[in-house]
């Protein structure tokens, strides 16, 4: 670990970064360029104490799991992020698609998406990050561990995963979720392997379908929720591919006069 390097980078990238990158106002107060330790803090999911003391050349070595916190927090593209590993004591991580370090211009997008829907989803369907609207409509999809990361595990293996959507969209969004698995675990992406050997034996309908051998499913961006509190909502889904990172952005929009339009609106109050 090279403490004066990590902290001179942390410092450096952190001053690089402007508001209006990561979705902060501005505001009338802040009178030097660059993101405050606390924001970044936040962003990465830290005490800002802890970040302080990181950049202070203070403290224990942080560990993997939070330079990655920190990588995300500071939206560093993959090389920075191998060197962040690299200075703070850990070998880079390999380079073949993880699915869990989010590409800085997606993260841009996202941070920009404040006030709608919005999630980005890995190759097993995990999801890693939401919007606060994103959360008030299905729920912090982040808070899960293991397998049931994943939602394509969590669909055949917990039927409260089911109950934001009608019954009878039940068989396609199952359909659905199969095939793009498969093509994931088709392509040898990690842990694909694992969560295939896991479900067959726990999930007769997910084996049953799997069986099929289908490739792709009929996708429609119409996606109808049933909301505990607001109820029917008919939202279309739009979606954004980074294939280096194998993950998706989606966001969710509703047509402007509609009754789904004007929920959308109260997700922050209701959720």
């Amino acid at each position: 670990m090279d403490r004066a390097q990590l902290a001179d980078f942390l410092r450096s990238r952190r001053e690089a970064l402007q508001p209006e990158d990561v979705g902060l106002p501005r505001g009338p107060r802040r009178r030097t360029g660059g993101l405050r330790r606390e924001e970044i803090a936040a962003l990465s999911g830290i005490s800002a104490d802890y970040y302080s003391r990181i950049e202070q050349q203070r403290g224990a070595q942080p560990s993997e799991q939070m330079l990655a916190a920190l990588a995300r927090g500071l939206h560093l593209s993959l090389d920075e992020r191998d060197h962040l590993f690299r200075i703070g004591g850990h070998p880079a991580p390999q380079r073949h698609p993880r699915g869990d370090h989010i590409n800085p211009g997606m993260m841009r997008i996202l941070d920009r998406l404040e006030d709608t829907p919005a999630q980005v989803v890995n190759h097993l369907g995990e999801t890693l990050r939401q919007t606060r609207p994103a959360i008030a409509l299905m729920g912090d999809e982040s808070r899960w561990t293991g397998l049931a990361r994943s939602m394509l595990y969590r669909w055949f293996t917990d039927p409260g995963s089911r109950e934001l959507y009608p019954p009878e969209d039940h068989l396609l969004h199952g359909r659905i979720f199969t095939a793009q698995f498969r093509h994931a675990y088709t392509r040898g992406l990690p842990r694909a392997a694992e969560l295939l050997d896991t479900l067959l034996p726990l999930s007769p309908e997910f084996a049953a379908i799997w069986a099929e051998h289908q490739v792709s499913a009929v996708y429609s961006d119409a996606k109808r929720f049933t909301h505990p509190a607001l109820g029917r909502l008919d939202l279309h889904c739009q979606t954004l591919v980074d294939p280096d990172q194998s993950q998706t952005l989606l966001v969710f929009t509703a047509a402007p006069g509609t009754e789904s339009h004007e929920k959308l609106q109260l997700l922050s109050a209701v959720g």
